[in-house]
């Protein structure tokens, strides 16, 4: 049997007064931006997630794709082995820094009907994802 300590949450820990640092998840599989569609899904499918961060070359974010978006991509009758991630990221080339607070990434991520934004440095790499609460 495992033990788990469990810490109460401060009362005064309001999500919308929280930074965006204590509430984000961790940014899980990041991939490059010239990754096709279907290594996504494998890849996507081998972590077990239903999202991964997009990278440059660089190592810089560059946006979030889901797997219903690379689904709907593949089976579009548009779709060849060329399309790359880069094709695809459209609105996620939003962000939100650690700093924010809960509520201005609530606002961001409602006004542009995103259902999460990485959460990037002041270098441009990912540190986590922040998601819509379930």
């Amino acid at each position: 049997m495992t033990l788990v300590q469990m810490q109460p949450r401060p009362a005064s820990s309001s999500p919308v007064h929280r930074t965006v640092a204590e509430v984000m998840d961790a940014a899980g599989p990041q991939v490059c931006d010239d990754m096709s569609v279907e290594v996504a899904l494998s890849v996507m499918a081998a972590a077990r997630t239903g999202r991964l961060v997009v990278c440059d070359q660089d190592g810089q974010c560059t946006g979030l794709v889901t797997q219903t978006e690379l689904t709907a991509v593949r089976d579009s009758s548009a779709y060849t082995d060329r399309v790359r991630l880069r094709d695809i990221t459209g609105d996620h080339g939003s962000f939100t820094s650690p700093e924010a607070t809960g509520s201005e990434s609530e606002h961001l991520l409602g006004s542009r009907r995103l259902g999460a934004l990485p959460v990037i440095d002041a270098q441009g790499s990912a540190l986590g994802v922040l998601a819509l609460s379930r």
